[in-house]
C-alpha cells in the first residue's frame, strides 16, 4: 500500500503552477521565488537601500543575530553583509512543536548606485535592525555647474 505524502504533493502542485505561468509566457526572473517554495529559498537579510544627495543607507534586518557575528564588507561599489544565526537549540525534557526560525550563515551582496568613501562608513544594531551609512565618495557627488551668461 502506497502512503501519500502531503509536501511532496505540494512541491508537485508548485512545480505544475510555476509551469503553468511559463507556459502563459511568464518568465519570473532568476532568483526570485516561486509559489510555494521554501522560506530557505528567500534572501536574507531583507533590507530597505535609499540614497540622498550625499550618502547612501542601508538597513538590514537581522533579528536574533548577534551583531558581534555579522561581517560588514566594502569592495569598490558593492557590500556584503554575512555571518551566521545560530540554531534553535533544544533544551532537555523540551517538545518542541515547532521550529521554523531559520539558522546558518547567510551572505547578502548589493550592488551601489555610485561609489562610496570607504573611510566614511558607519554601522549600528538596534533591536534586530542594522542600520548601515556610507558617505558618497566626492567625485560621485552631484555638482552644481554655473552657467555663465555671454
Amino acid at each position: 500500500m502506497a502512503t501519500w505524502d502531503l509536501f511532496k504533493e505540494l512541491d508537485n502542485l508548485r512545480r505544475e503552477i510555476d509551469e503553468a505561468f511559463r507556459g502563459a509566457g511568464y518568465n519570473r526572473p532568476s532568483g526570485s521565488s516561486t509559489f510555494l517554495s521554501p522560506a530557505t529559498a528567500r534572501r536574507f537579510p531583507l533590507v530597505n537601500f535609499s540614497e540622498d544627495e550625499g550618502h547612501i543607507y542601508i538597513e538590514a534586518l537581522v533579528p536574533g543575530v548577534d551583531p558581534k557575528d555579522v561581517d560588514l564588507s566594502v569592495l569598490r561599489n558593492t557590500v556584503t553583509i554575512s555571518g551566521e544565526r545560530k540554531p534553535f537549540v533544544e533544551k532537555e525534557g523540551q517538545i518542541v512543536h515547532r521550529s521554523e526560525l531559520g539558522s546558518g550563515k547567510f551572505s547578502r551582496t548589493l550592488e551601489l548606485p555610485v561609489d562610496v568613501d570607504s573611510e566614511k562608513i558607519t554601522a549600528q544594531c538596534k533591536d534586530g535592525i542594522m542600520q548601515i551609512t556610507l558617505a558618497k565618495a566626492e567625485h560621485a557627488k552631484p555638482k552644481k555647474i554655473e552657467i555663465k551668461l555671454s
